[in-house]
């Protein structure tokens, strides 16, 4: 009986933390609505209380359009907003940090409750610290992104600091994913290959750098510098993509060497998973895997779809918020199937002669 409900207690903090994961990538879509659709400056201070509700009346209203006029990204780019057209932008920034604060909310709900009916074994505490430590860091983060596009001569938040929050937001959500497939996964459910294990974290490494680089161009707004697929504006390797002084500064800030790493990391990408799905066929009779292992396939290729239609309608502003939230989706899920596979895919273990 013990044994069964220890099992039980097991599967709904697991389902409590998967409910976590879904509204980590509600959030992170949220992110990138608010993104794609210049919304972020909107609101210009932050109230983790009092900001909870939005303004409740037009006096309310007019003070806080009167502030995000005070910015350079109303001065400059958005100089002819109405107070209707800055509800909107305003809508998805409040939406977001609302988002946030529900998520807390809920995690903390689970919390208490889980130690209330004493369902946490002692191996769950420190995880649990650590979650909140990374989603208390992550809103830090968020704010600390706003306030880089508050200054004078900025139009928008940093394309850096929008990376930062942005891989900030992917850690959280493997390390609770993680967290649940340890609730969850069985012994029986694993694989042992360490070469698979090798090559996928090396993909994972890959993927990694592609996520920062993905972040790079949304936040630079780079796509609308090259429309253009599969040339970038004409040429393979475009002239002006180290046009930077030094030649560093372009791996950063050079839309145009933006574009030609990235999608050379996209390109990369297909060419490792293929290989490593080839590689997996001799695993059979494993179920859990087989699914995984299909659906990686599966999602690069969508993602690559996706990313050159995105590329190919970044002029077309409505198309560009679509495709891009798609695309940052699909983003999710494949990481997601990522580290559910290095999950299961465990290292051989190696024994010398005395056994030890």
């Amino acid at each position: 009986m013990d044994t069964l409900q220890q099992q039980r207690s097991q599967r709904q903090i697991a389902y409590w933390l998967l409910t976590g994961v879904i509204m980590i990538i509600i959030q992170v879509l949220l992110g990138g609505i608010t993104r794609l659709t210049e919304s972020g400056l909107s609101i210009t201070e932050w109230k983790p209380i009092t900001g909870t509700l939005p303004p409740m009346n037009d006096v309310a209203w007019q003070a806080e359009f009167d502030k995000y006029k005070v910015t350079d990204q109303f001065k400059y780019v958005h100089q002819d907003f109405t107070l209707s057209e800055f509800k909107f932008i305003f809508f998805w920034e409040w939406f977001h940090r609302t988002w946030a604060r529900l998520m807390g909310v809920v995690f903390l709900i689970g919390f208490v409750y889980f130690i209330a009916t004493k369902k946490f074994e002692k191996r769950m505490i420190k995880p649990m610290v650590i979650l909140f430590i990374l989603g208390g860091l992550q809103g830090y983060i968020g704010w600390f992104m706003v306030a880089s596009g508050l200054v004078p001569e900025k139009y928008f938040v940093g394309h850096v600091e929008l990376a930062t929050h942005f891989i900030a937001a992917l850690g959280l959500l493997c390390y609770t994913l993680w967290f649940a497939l340890s609730l969850l996964v069985t012994e029986h459910q694993k694989v042992n290959d360490t070469k698979l294990k090798n090559l996928l974290l090396f993909i994972l490494t890959v993927l990694f750098l592609q996520l920062i680089y993905g972040a790079f161009l949304a936040g630079l707004r780079a796509a609308i510098t090259a429309p253009t697929w599969p040339d970038i504006n004409g040429s393979i390797i475009p002239a002006d993509m180290a046009e930077l002084s030094p030649f560093a500064k372009n791996l950063v800030a050079n839309p145009i060497m933006i574009h030609f790493i990235h999608r050379g990391l996209a390109y990369l990408l297909l060419l490792l998973i293929g290989l490593w799905w080839f590689k997996s066929k001799p695993v059979a009779n494993n179920k859990l895997f087989n699914r995984l292992r299909m659906a990686l396939v599966l999602l690069v290729l969508l993602q690559a779809v996706l990313g050159i239609s995105t590329v190919l309608n970044a002029t077309y502003p409505n198309r560009l918020v679509m495709l891009g939230v798609s695309h940052q989706f699909v983003a999710m899920i494949l990481l997601m199937v990522m580290v559910a596979l290095l999950f299961i895919v465990k290292k051989k273990e190696r024994y010398n002669l005395q056994g030890v």
